[in-house]
Protein backbone atom coordinates (compact mmCIF):
# COMPACT_ATOMS: atom_id res chain seq x y z
CA UNK A 1 0.00 0.00 0.00
CA UNK A 2 1.41 3.39 -1.02
CA UNK A 3 1.95 6.27 1.36
CA UNK A 4 -0.94 8.61 2.00
CA UNK A 5 -0.37 12.02 0.45
CA UNK A 6 -0.85 13.80 3.76
CA UNK A 7 1.30 15.73 6.21
CA UNK A 8 3.63 13.64 8.35
CA UNK A 9 4.93 14.56 11.80
CA UNK A 10 8.59 13.98 12.73
CA UNK A 11 9.09 13.28 16.44
CA UNK A 12 11.42 11.63 18.90
CA UNK A 13 9.96 8.74 20.90
CA UNK A 14 10.35 10.71 24.15
CA UNK A 15 10.27 14.45 23.44
CA UNK A 16 6.51 14.88 23.12
CA UNK A 17 5.68 13.52 26.54
CA UNK A 18 8.00 10.89 27.92
CA UNK A 19 7.43 7.80 25.78
CA UNK A 20 5.66 6.27 22.78
CA UNK A 21 2.34 6.00 24.59
CA UNK A 22 2.43 9.74 25.38
CA UNK A 23 3.39 10.49 21.78
CA UNK A 24 0.40 8.58 20.42
CA UNK A 25 -2.02 10.22 22.85
CA UNK A 26 -0.68 13.72 22.11
CA UNK A 27 -0.98 13.16 18.37
CA UNK A 28 -4.50 11.78 18.74
CA UNK A 29 -5.57 14.67 20.97
CA UNK A 30 -4.07 17.57 19.04
CA UNK A 31 -3.44 16.52 15.43
CA UNK A 32 -5.91 13.80 14.46
CA UNK A 33 -6.95 14.35 10.84
CA UNK A 34 -4.24 17.00 10.33
CA UNK A 35 -1.62 14.30 9.63
CA UNK A 36 -1.53 10.95 7.89
CA UNK A 37 1.91 9.75 8.90
CA UNK A 38 4.43 9.77 11.71
CA UNK A 39 8.21 9.55 11.43
CA UNK A 40 9.54 8.41 14.79
CA UNK A 41 13.26 9.07 15.23
CA UNK A 42 15.34 6.14 16.55
CA UNK A 43 13.49 4.17 19.20
CA UNK A 44 16.02 1.33 19.37
CA UNK A 45 18.45 0.66 22.23
CA UNK A 46 21.43 2.94 21.57
CA UNK A 47 24.56 4.13 23.34
CA UNK A 48 25.41 7.35 21.44
CA UNK A 49 24.39 10.11 19.02
CA UNK A 50 20.83 10.67 20.22
CA UNK A 51 19.68 7.17 19.29
CA UNK A 52 21.66 6.83 16.05
CA UNK A 53 24.02 4.21 17.49
CA UNK A 54 21.60 1.25 17.53
CA UNK A 55 22.50 -2.02 19.21
CA UNK A 56 19.82 -3.64 17.05
CA UNK A 57 16.74 -2.68 15.03
CA UNK A 58 14.71 -5.55 16.49
CA UNK A 59 14.14 -4.09 19.95
CA UNK A 60 12.48 -0.97 21.33
CA UNK A 61 14.35 0.74 24.13
CA UNK A 62 12.16 -0.15 27.15
CA UNK A 63 12.42 3.45 28.33
CA UNK A 64 10.20 4.35 25.35
CA UNK A 65 7.81 1.40 25.41
CA UNK A 66 7.56 -1.74 23.30
CA UNK A 67 6.42 -3.03 19.92
CA UNK A 68 2.79 -2.92 21.06
CA UNK A 69 3.10 0.88 21.25
CA UNK A 70 4.69 0.96 17.80
CA UNK A 71 1.97 -1.21 16.26
CA UNK A 72 -0.74 0.97 17.79
CA UNK A 73 0.77 3.92 15.94
CA UNK A 74 1.26 2.03 12.66
CA UNK A 75 -2.35 0.83 12.74
CA UNK A 76 -3.52 4.47 12.55
CA UNK A 77 -0.76 6.36 10.74
CA UNK A 78 1.77 5.68 7.99
CA UNK A 79 4.85 4.84 10.04
CA UNK A 80 8.38 5.86 9.09
CA UNK A 81 11.34 4.54 11.09
CA UNK A 82 15.06 5.00 10.66
CA UNK A 83 17.17 2.22 9.17
CA UNK A 84 20.78 2.96 10.04
CA UNK A 85 22.65 1.50 7.10
CA UNK A 86 26.17 2.69 7.79
CA UNK A 87 26.95 1.50 11.28
CA UNK A 88 26.05 -0.48 14.38
CA UNK A 89 26.77 0.14 18.06
CA UNK A 90 29.98 -1.09 19.67
CA UNK A 91 27.68 -2.41 22.39
CA UNK A 92 25.87 -4.69 19.93
CA UNK A 93 25.97 -8.46 20.24
CA UNK A 94 27.79 -8.63 16.92
CA UNK A 95 30.60 -6.23 17.76
CA UNK A 96 31.14 -7.59 21.28
CA UNK A 97 31.47 -11.08 19.83
CA UNK A 98 34.03 -9.73 17.36
CA UNK A 99 36.05 -8.19 20.21
CA UNK A 100 35.90 -11.45 22.15
CA UNK A 101 36.79 -13.79 19.29
CA UNK A 102 38.61 -11.62 16.76
CA UNK A 103 38.70 -12.98 13.22
CA UNK A 104 37.23 -16.27 14.46
CA UNK A 105 33.97 -14.43 15.20
CA UNK A 106 31.07 -15.25 12.89
CA UNK A 107 30.47 -11.49 12.72
CA UNK A 108 34.01 -10.50 11.77
CA UNK A 109 33.06 -9.76 8.15
CA UNK A 110 30.42 -7.23 9.26
CA UNK A 111 33.12 -4.65 9.97
CA UNK A 112 35.61 -2.75 7.82
CA UNK A 113 39.15 -3.82 8.74
CA UNK A 114 41.22 -0.75 7.92
CA UNK A 115 44.61 -2.47 7.95
CA UNK A 116 43.43 -4.89 5.24
CA UNK A 117 42.66 -2.05 2.82
CA UNK A 118 46.30 -1.49 1.89
CA UNK A 119 48.36 1.67 2.27
CA UNK A 120 46.39 4.86 2.89
CA UNK A 121 48.52 7.84 1.85
CA UNK A 122 48.14 11.42 3.13
CA UNK A 123 46.58 12.27 -0.22
CA UNK A 124 44.05 9.45 0.25
CA UNK A 125 43.27 10.75 3.74
CA UNK A 126 42.69 14.26 2.43
CA UNK A 127 39.94 12.97 0.14
CA UNK A 128 37.96 11.12 2.81
CA UNK A 129 34.72 12.80 3.85
CA UNK A 130 34.58 12.81 7.66
CA UNK A 131 32.13 13.81 10.39
CA UNK A 132 34.34 14.24 13.45
CA UNK A 133 37.58 15.97 14.38
CA UNK A 134 39.81 12.95 13.79
CA UNK A 135 40.48 10.28 11.21
CA UNK A 136 37.55 7.89 10.73
CA UNK A 137 39.25 4.89 12.31
CA UNK A 138 39.25 3.30 15.75
CA UNK A 139 41.79 0.94 17.26
CA UNK A 140 40.30 -2.09 19.02
CA UNK A 141 41.95 -4.59 21.35
CA UNK A 142 40.76 -8.19 21.19
CA UNK A 143 40.38 -10.49 24.17
CA UNK A 144 43.70 -12.17 23.33
CA UNK A 145 45.52 -8.82 23.43
CA UNK A 146 45.98 -8.36 19.67
CA UNK A 147 44.87 -5.15 18.00
CA UNK A 148 43.14 -4.05 14.82
CA UNK A 149 41.59 -0.91 13.36
CA UNK A 150 37.98 -0.65 12.23
CA UNK A 151 36.26 2.12 10.26
CA UNK A 152 34.34 4.51 12.47
CA UNK A 153 32.86 7.53 10.65
CA UNK A 154 30.86 9.08 13.47
CA UNK A 155 31.40 8.64 17.23
CA UNK A 156 33.71 5.97 18.62
CA UNK A 157 30.60 3.97 19.53
CA UNK A 158 29.31 3.74 15.94
CA UNK A 159 31.17 1.04 14.03
CA UNK A 160 30.81 1.13 10.24
CA UNK A 161 29.41 -1.91 8.43
CA UNK A 162 31.13 -3.63 5.53
CA UNK A 163 29.06 -3.63 2.34
CA UNK A 164 31.50 -5.95 0.62
CA UNK A 165 30.21 -8.74 2.86
CA UNK A 166 27.04 -10.82 2.32
CA UNK A 167 26.60 -10.82 6.12
CA UNK A 168 25.85 -7.09 6.10
CA UNK A 169 23.14 -7.54 3.47
CA UNK A 170 21.67 -10.46 5.42
CA UNK A 171 21.55 -8.31 8.57
CA UNK A 172 19.76 -5.48 6.78
CA UNK A 173 17.27 -7.85 5.15
CA UNK A 174 16.49 -9.32 8.55
CA UNK A 175 15.88 -5.83 9.98
CA UNK A 176 13.63 -4.80 7.06
CA UNK A 177 11.48 -7.92 7.25
CA UNK A 178 11.13 -7.57 11.02
CA UNK A 179 10.15 -3.89 10.91
CA UNK A 180 7.72 -4.10 7.99
CA UNK A 181 5.93 -6.90 9.88
CA UNK A 182 5.27 -4.27 12.56
CA UNK A 183 3.77 -1.80 10.14
CA UNK A 184 6.66 0.30 8.85
CA UNK A 185 5.79 1.80 5.44
CA UNK A 186 8.75 4.13 4.95
CA UNK A 187 12.39 3.72 5.95
CA UNK A 188 14.57 6.77 6.36
CA UNK A 189 18.03 5.55 5.36
CA UNK A 190 20.35 7.27 7.80
CA UNK A 191 23.94 7.97 6.75
CA UNK A 192 23.72 5.72 3.69
CA UNK A 193 26.24 7.86 1.80
CA UNK A 194 29.08 6.64 4.01
CA UNK A 195 28.57 2.97 3.12
CA UNK A 196 30.98 3.16 0.17
CA UNK A 197 34.57 2.60 1.32
CA UNK A 198 37.03 2.83 -1.57
CA UNK A 199 40.51 4.20 -0.86
CA UNK A 200 41.46 6.95 -3.30
CA UNK A 201 37.93 8.40 -3.25
CA UNK A 202 35.94 10.50 -0.76
CA UNK A 203 34.47 7.23 0.59
CA UNK A 204 31.17 9.13 0.50
CA UNK A 205 28.48 8.66 -2.15
CA UNK A 206 30.92 6.80 -4.39
CA UNK A 207 29.18 6.14 -7.70
CA UNK A 208 27.96 3.73 -8.95
CA UNK A 209 28.60 1.67 -5.80
CA UNK A 210 26.19 3.66 -3.66
CA UNK A 211 23.29 3.13 -6.09
CA UNK A 212 23.99 -0.59 -6.26
CA UNK A 213 23.61 -0.78 -2.47
CA UNK A 214 20.48 1.37 -2.55
CA UNK A 215 18.94 -0.62 -5.39
CA UNK A 216 19.28 -3.83 -3.38
CA UNK A 217 17.91 -2.26 -0.19
CA UNK A 218 15.00 -0.72 -2.10
CA UNK A 219 14.19 -4.07 -3.68
CA UNK A 220 13.98 -5.82 -0.32
CA UNK A 221 11.77 -3.04 1.04
CA UNK A 222 9.45 -3.19 -1.97
CA UNK A 223 9.06 -6.95 -1.54
CA UNK A 224 7.83 -6.21 1.97
CA UNK A 225 5.49 -3.33 1.08
CA UNK A 226 7.68 -0.41 2.13
CA UNK A 227 9.41 2.55 0.47
CA UNK A 228 12.84 4.05 0.97
CA UNK A 229 13.81 7.63 1.86
CA UNK A 230 17.62 7.94 1.54
CA UNK A 231 18.95 10.78 3.68
CA UNK A 232 21.86 12.75 2.27
CA UNK A 233 23.01 16.34 2.54
CA UNK A 234 25.09 17.27 -0.49
CA UNK A 235 24.75 18.81 -3.93
CA UNK A 236 21.06 18.74 -4.99
CA UNK A 237 21.84 16.58 -8.01
CA UNK A 238 21.98 13.58 -5.65
CA UNK A 239 18.29 14.03 -4.86
CA UNK A 240 17.46 13.84 -8.57
CA UNK A 241 19.57 10.70 -8.87
CA UNK A 242 17.73 9.09 -5.95
CA UNK A 243 14.40 9.88 -7.61
CA UNK A 244 15.60 8.41 -10.91
CA UNK A 245 16.51 5.21 -9.07
CA UNK A 246 12.90 4.82 -7.92
CA UNK A 247 13.16 6.05 -4.33
CA UNK A 248 11.83 9.09 -2.51
CA UNK A 249 14.37 11.92 -2.23
CA UNK A 250 14.38 14.64 0.40
CA UNK A 251 13.60 18.21 -0.67
CA UNK A 252 16.45 19.48 1.51
CA UNK A 253 17.00 22.48 -0.76
CA UNK A 254 13.65 23.95 0.29
CA UNK A 255 14.58 25.29 3.79
CA UNK A 256 17.50 27.52 2.66
CA UNK A 257 15.57 28.47 -0.49
CA UNK A 258 12.63 29.63 1.61
CA UNK A 259 14.86 31.49 4.03
CA UNK A 260 16.47 33.37 1.16
CA UNK A 261 13.06 34.08 -0.42
CA UNK A 262 11.50 35.35 2.81
CA UNK A 263 14.48 37.29 4.15
CA UNK A 264 15.26 38.94 0.79
CA UNK A 265 11.68 39.03 -0.57
CA UNK A 266 12.96 37.35 -3.74
CA UNK A 267 11.28 34.28 -5.27
CA UNK A 268 13.60 33.89 -8.27
CA UNK A 269 15.59 30.86 -7.13
CA UNK A 270 12.74 29.25 -5.24
CA UNK A 271 10.58 29.22 -8.37
CA UNK A 272 13.40 27.85 -10.49
CA UNK A 273 13.66 24.93 -8.08
CA UNK A 274 9.88 24.40 -7.92
CA UNK A 275 9.76 23.98 -11.71
CA UNK A 276 12.19 21.06 -11.68
CA UNK A 277 12.25 19.47 -8.21
CA UNK A 278 11.44 15.73 -7.98
CA UNK A 279 7.69 15.23 -7.76
CA UNK A 280 7.96 12.20 -5.47
CA UNK A 281 10.04 13.97 -2.82
CA UNK A 282 9.52 14.35 0.92
CA UNK A 283 9.71 18.02 1.91
CA UNK A 284 10.91 19.46 5.21
CA UNK A 285 11.68 22.85 6.69
CA UNK A 286 13.26 21.51 9.86
CA UNK A 287 14.49 18.18 11.21
CA UNK A 288 16.52 16.93 14.18
CA UNK A 289 19.59 18.15 12.26
CA UNK A 290 20.40 21.72 11.36
CA UNK A 291 19.49 23.71 8.25
CA UNK A 292 21.91 22.29 5.69
CA UNK A 293 23.75 24.48 3.22
CA UNK A 294 25.22 22.03 0.65
CA UNK A 295 21.69 21.14 -0.48
CA UNK A 296 21.21 24.55 -2.08
CA UNK A 297 24.64 24.95 -3.64
CA UNK A 298 24.32 25.31 -7.40
CA UNK A 299 20.74 26.55 -7.03
CA UNK A 300 21.36 29.87 -5.27
CA UNK A 301 24.43 32.03 -6.06
CA UNK A 302 27.18 31.82 -3.47
CA UNK A 303 26.89 35.47 -2.42
CA UNK A 304 23.17 35.03 -1.75
CA UNK A 305 23.89 31.91 0.30
CA UNK A 306 26.45 33.80 2.36
CA UNK A 307 23.98 36.64 2.96
CA UNK A 308 21.39 34.14 4.19
CA UNK A 309 23.96 32.41 6.43
CA UNK A 310 25.01 35.73 7.93
CA UNK A 311 21.39 36.72 8.57
CA UNK A 312 20.34 33.44 10.22
CA UNK A 313 23.62 33.01 12.14
CA UNK A 314 22.71 36.03 14.24
CA UNK A 315 19.91 33.93 15.77
CA UNK A 316 21.56 30.51 15.86
CA UNK A 317 24.23 28.56 17.68
CA UNK A 318 27.65 27.78 16.26
CA UNK A 319 27.36 26.19 12.81
CA UNK A 320 28.42 22.64 12.01
CA UNK A 321 31.49 22.71 9.73
CA UNK A 322 32.95 20.42 7.10
CA UNK A 323 36.34 18.97 7.97
CA UNK A 324 39.21 17.10 6.34
CA UNK A 325 40.54 13.71 7.44
CA UNK A 326 44.05 14.87 6.51
CA UNK A 327 43.86 17.89 8.82
CA UNK A 328 41.37 17.17 11.55
CA UNK A 329 41.65 20.67 12.99
CA UNK A 330 40.90 22.44 9.73
CA UNK A 331 37.84 24.68 9.58
CA UNK A 332 35.84 23.96 6.48
CA UNK A 333 32.81 25.52 4.89
CA UNK A 334 29.54 25.70 6.82
CA UNK A 335 27.60 22.43 6.69
CA UNK A 336 24.60 23.15 8.93
CA UNK A 337 23.05 26.12 10.68
CA UNK A 338 21.72 25.18 14.12
CA UNK A 339 18.47 27.00 14.76
CA UNK A 340 14.74 26.38 14.93
CA UNK A 341 12.99 27.43 11.75
CA UNK A 342 10.68 29.73 13.72
CA UNK A 343 13.74 31.59 15.04
CA UNK A 344 15.32 31.55 11.59
CA UNK A 345 12.42 33.68 10.30
CA UNK A 346 12.78 35.99 13.33
CA UNK A 347 9.68 34.57 15.10
CA UNK A 348 7.57 36.37 12.51
CA UNK A 349 4.25 34.48 12.51
CA UNK A 350 3.26 35.55 9.01
CA UNK A 351 6.65 34.63 7.56
CA UNK A 352 6.56 31.26 9.28
CA UNK A 353 3.06 30.46 8.01
CA UNK A 354 4.07 31.60 4.52
CA UNK A 355 7.00 29.16 4.63
CA UNK A 356 4.71 26.30 5.67
CA UNK A 357 2.12 27.19 3.04
CA UNK A 358 4.77 27.09 0.31
CA UNK A 359 6.09 23.81 1.67
CA UNK A 360 2.59 22.27 1.67
CA UNK A 361 1.91 23.39 -1.91
CA UNK A 362 5.32 22.27 -3.20
CA UNK A 363 5.40 18.87 -4.93
CA UNK A 364 5.86 15.95 -2.56
CA UNK A 365 4.69 14.77 0.85
CA UNK A 366 5.39 17.37 3.58
CA UNK A 367 6.89 16.50 6.94
CA UNK A 368 6.65 18.82 9.96
CA UNK A 369 9.19 18.44 12.77
CA UNK A 370 7.66 18.39 16.24
CA UNK A 371 9.41 21.61 17.34
CA UNK A 372 8.21 23.25 14.13
CA UNK A 373 4.64 22.04 14.74
CA UNK A 374 4.65 23.87 18.10
CA UNK A 375 6.58 26.87 16.70
CA UNK A 376 9.34 26.25 19.21
CA UNK A 377 12.19 28.64 19.86
CA UNK A 378 15.87 27.93 20.43
CA UNK A 379 16.49 25.80 23.53
CA UNK A 380 19.88 27.18 24.53
CA UNK A 381 19.63 25.64 28.00
CA UNK A 382 19.47 22.12 26.56
CA UNK A 383 22.28 22.92 24.14
CA UNK A 384 24.49 24.24 26.94
CA UNK A 385 23.66 21.24 29.10
CA UNK A 386 24.60 18.63 26.50
CA UNK A 387 27.25 20.51 24.52
CA UNK A 388 25.52 19.43 21.29
CA UNK A 389 24.78 22.43 19.06
CA UNK A 390 21.87 20.70 17.31
CA UNK A 391 20.09 20.21 20.65
CA UNK A 392 19.06 23.86 20.31
CA UNK A 393 16.24 22.45 18.14
CA UNK A 394 15.48 19.28 20.15
CA UNK A 395 13.42 20.47 23.09
CA UNK A 396 11.82 18.00 25.50
CA UNK A 397 8.12 18.96 25.68
CA UNK A 398 6.05 17.88 28.66
CA UNK A 399 2.39 17.17 28.00
CA UNK A 400 1.59 20.44 29.82
CA UNK A 401 3.90 22.37 27.49
CA UNK A 402 2.20 20.81 24.47
CA UNK A 403 -1.24 21.69 25.82
CA UNK A 404 -0.12 25.32 26.22
CA UNK A 405 1.67 25.55 22.84
CA UNK A 406 -1.32 24.34 20.79
CA UNK A 407 -3.27 27.37 22.03
CA UNK A 408 -0.81 29.83 20.49
CA UNK A 409 -2.36 31.72 17.54
CA UNK A 410 0.47 30.79 15.17
CA UNK A 411 0.16 27.10 16.07
CA UNK A 412 -3.59 27.26 15.44
CA UNK A 413 -2.93 28.82 12.03
CA UNK A 414 -0.47 26.06 11.20
CA UNK A 415 -2.94 23.38 12.33
CA UNK A 416 -5.60 24.77 10.00
CA UNK A 417 -3.10 24.71 7.14
CA UNK A 418 -2.08 21.13 7.95
CA UNK A 419 -5.73 20.05 7.96
CA UNK A 420 -6.30 21.62 4.55
CA UNK A 421 -3.18 19.99 3.06
CA UNK A 422 -4.10 16.57 4.44
CA UNK A 423 -7.74 16.62 3.35
CA UNK A 424 -8.15 18.57 0.10
CA UNK A 425 -8.26 16.11 -2.86
CA UNK A 426 -6.56 18.38 -5.41
CA UNK A 427 -3.14 17.57 -3.94
CA UNK A 428 -3.45 14.11 -5.51
CA UNK A 429 -3.64 15.75 -8.93
CA UNK A 430 -1.39 18.00 -11.03
CA UNK A 431 0.92 20.72 -9.76
CA UNK A 432 1.53 23.97 -11.64
CA UNK A 433 3.63 27.00 -10.92
CA UNK A 434 1.66 30.14 -11.83
CA UNK A 435 2.91 33.48 -13.03
CA UNK A 436 3.96 35.93 -10.32
CA UNK A 437 6.53 38.67 -9.99
CA UNK A 438 9.83 38.17 -8.18
CA UNK A 439 8.35 39.44 -4.91
CA UNK A 440 5.70 36.72 -4.72
CA UNK A 441 4.98 33.03 -5.27
CA UNK A 442 1.86 31.52 -6.85
CA UNK A 443 1.15 27.83 -7.42
CA UNK A 444 -1.83 25.54 -7.76
CA UNK A 445 -3.12 21.96 -7.76
CA UNK A 446 -5.98 20.48 -9.77
CA UNK A 447 -7.74 17.12 -9.76
CA UNK A 448 -11.12 16.68 -11.48
CA UNK A 449 -13.47 19.28 -10.00
CA UNK A 450 -11.06 20.13 -7.18
CA UNK A 451 -8.80 23.13 -7.56
CA UNK A 452 -6.73 25.16 -5.08
CA UNK A 453 -4.16 27.90 -5.49
CA UNK A 454 -1.76 29.65 -3.13
CA UNK A 455 -0.49 33.20 -3.43
CA UNK A 456 2.25 34.48 -1.11
CA UNK A 457 3.33 38.10 -0.95
CA UNK A 458 6.97 37.93 0.13
CA UNK A 459 7.17 41.61 1.03
CA UNK A 460 4.28 41.60 3.51
CA UNK A 461 4.53 37.84 4.24
CA UNK A 462 0.83 37.31 3.58
CA UNK A 463 -0.53 34.02 2.27
CA UNK A 464 -3.91 33.37 0.69
CA UNK A 465 -5.49 30.13 -0.53
CA UNK A 466 -8.37 30.04 -2.99
CA UNK A 467 -10.12 26.74 -3.54
CA UNK A 468 -13.30 25.23 -4.99
CA UNK A 469 -15.71 23.72 -2.54
CA UNK A 470 -16.85 20.52 -4.23
CA UNK A 471 -20.22 20.48 -2.49
CA UNK A 472 -21.30 24.01 -3.44
CA UNK A 473 -18.99 24.56 -6.45
CA UNK A 474 -18.19 27.96 -4.96
CA UNK A 475 -14.70 29.44 -4.91
CA UNK A 476 -13.72 30.13 -1.31
CA UNK A 477 -10.83 32.13 0.11
CA UNK A 478 -8.76 31.21 3.14
CA UNK A 479 -6.34 33.63 4.76
CA UNK A 480 -3.51 31.55 6.15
Amino acid sequence: MSLRNQVQLIAYPNRLGGNLSDLFEIVEAHLGSAIGGLHILPLYPSNADGGFSPLTHKEVDPVYGDWTDVERISSKYDLCLDLTLNHISDDSVEFKDFIQNGYRSEYSELFVHVDQLGEISPDDMAKIHIRKEKEPFREVTFADGTKDRVWCTFTEHQIDLNYNSPRTYALMEDYIRFLTARGVKLFRLDAFGYTTKKIGTSCFLVEPDVYEILRWINGVAAENGAEMLPEVHDHPSYQYAIALHGMRPYGFALPPLLLHALLDADSTYLKQWLRMCPRNQITVLDTHDGICIPDVEGIVPQDKIQDMIHNVSQRSADPILRRSAANVHSVGAIYQLTCTFYDAVKQNDDAYIAARAIQFFAPGIPQVYYVGWLCGTNDTDLMDQTGEARDINRHFYTREEVDAAVLLPVVKRLHKLMQFRSSYPAFDGRFALQYSNDKSVAMCWRKDEYYCELFVDLIFKKSTIRYIDARTQRTLTMKC
